[in-house]
């Protein structure tokens, strides 16, 4: 009689040991659920424009299953548009830990190097001014029928002296807020003329899948954080009561609730609450369902993650008409900016966050992107205010200010 073969049990690693051991070119990505830190290629997925990633994922991970490679996941960032660029591979390694805390993210950013800190130049696209116009233009949409709501962006450009390095501000942004899901991709594509690495700590869960249980964790509606707790309370107290962030609210998680409840068996979808991250308060609602059948490729996560996508929260309502709105308006494409990142694997489980509080270094420069949401009521100086509070994740983890 033989004897059984054992699984071979999967190496224990440390979060903080994680981070530390990002280098660009691997895949980092960290949330309450874990860290994982991927390195290498074993296989690149083939992600055609307009097409489903999903399927070519499933297939990918089949086919490196069949390779003999043990858990494989499918990892990485698609774009904001549908003929946007995805960069999602199969890495030839990964590495696990736990959830990072407050020690895992001040023990890896003691370690960075101070040159984050070095001399930089930040251009605006576009201009204030012009950014404000837009949102009145957006409003006219609105006003005509056009569009119920739409998220503009803008971006403000960093070029520094030296080259930058991405491990000490991923270790920042880790380190200023260990509940964000951090995340670090490269997404270098063919004739760049250097490396490119999609780099952030977002706030929004898109998906989550552990068998047969999924949870989103959509965000609408936001104030800037304050260094005073009074008005902290009182912009928390407003949050929750003010019909315009109310209503806006309300638009995505519909949304969310209706692209989830034909794939679910049930469907929880509490009241809204108000969450903080250093730099803003948001309404959010955490939704939670039952698959009905997570053996269905459909209800894979990055498969649910692309019926989600793009949620009113980074595009608007209706979807098509506001894609155009944002063509219309934003003097450039979004490329990853709201577009989403994370990981899934052979069993469907996985997880994807919607790619905001994010920026993307190459050489010398930096691109940072924020958006706001613009319904009926919305006052375009109160909407440039919120993409600058918005900016301060990123800027504070380079150093600088708009």
């Amino acid at each position: 009689m033989s004897s059984p073969v054992l699984a071979r049990p999967r190496p224990q690693y440390d979060a903080a040991d994680l981070l530390t051991a990002y280098l660009p070119g691997s895949f980092y990505y960290s949330s309450p659920r874990g860290t994982l830190l991927a390195d290498g290629v074993h296989a690149a997925v083939p992600a055609a424009a307009g097409t489903s990633r999903a399927g070519a994922a499933t297939r990918a991970l089949a086919d490196a299953r069949a390779a003999g490679l043990a858990d494989p996941i499918v990892a990485g960032a698609i774009g904001f548009g549908p003929d946007d660029e995805a960069s999602l591979v199969v890495p030839a390694l990964v590495r696990r830990a736990p959830a990072p805390d407050e020690t895992t993210a001040t023990s890896a950013a003691s370690s960075a190097s101070a040159s984050a800190r070095a001399s930089r130049v930040v251009t605006p696209q576009p201009d204030p001014a012009d950014y404000v116009a837009a949102v009145r233009k957006a409003l006219l949409h609105i006003e005509t029928g056009d569009i119920d709501k739409v998220v503009l962006a803008r971006a403000l450009d960093v070029t520094a002296d030296a080259p930058v390095s991405v491990p000490p501000l991923l270790a920042r942004l880790a380190r200023a807020d260990p509940a964000a899901h951090a995340f670090a991709v490269d997404v270098t594509a063919p004739g760049d003329p250097a490396a490119r690495t999609l780099f952030g700590a977002s706030p929004e869960l898109l998906i989550s899948r552990r068998g047969r249980t999924v949870t989103a964790n959509p965000l609408a509606g936001s104030r800037p954080r304050s260094a005073d707790d009074v008005q902290n309370r009182a912009r928390i107290d407003d949050l929750r009561t003010a019909a315009k962030d109310r209503a806006e609210h309300d638009i995505v998680i519909r949304q969310v609730a209706d692209v989830l409840r034909p794939f679910c068996s049930d469907l929880d979808v509490p009241e809204p609450e108000v969450i903080g991250t250093p730099t803003m308060w948001h309404l959010s609602t955490r939704i939670t369902g039952t698959l009905a059948d997570p053996a269905d490729p459909a209800s894979s996560s990055l498969a649910l993650a692309e019926a989600l996508h793009p949620t009113p929260a980074v595009c608007g309502v209706p979807t098509t008409t506001a894609r155009d709105v944002i063509a219309e308006l934003e003097p450039a494409r979004r490329g990853y900016y709201a577009g989403l990142v994370g990981w899934t694997d052979a069993d469907g489980d996985g997880e994807w966050v919607v790619t905001i509080r994010c920026a993307e270094a190459s050489g010398r420069n930096v691109r940072v992107h924020a958006g706001a949401g613009i319904v009926a009521g919305s006052d375009p100086e109160a909407e440039l205010a919120e993409t600058r509070a918005k900016f301060r994740t990123l800027l504070d983890a380079l150093g600088v200010t708009e």
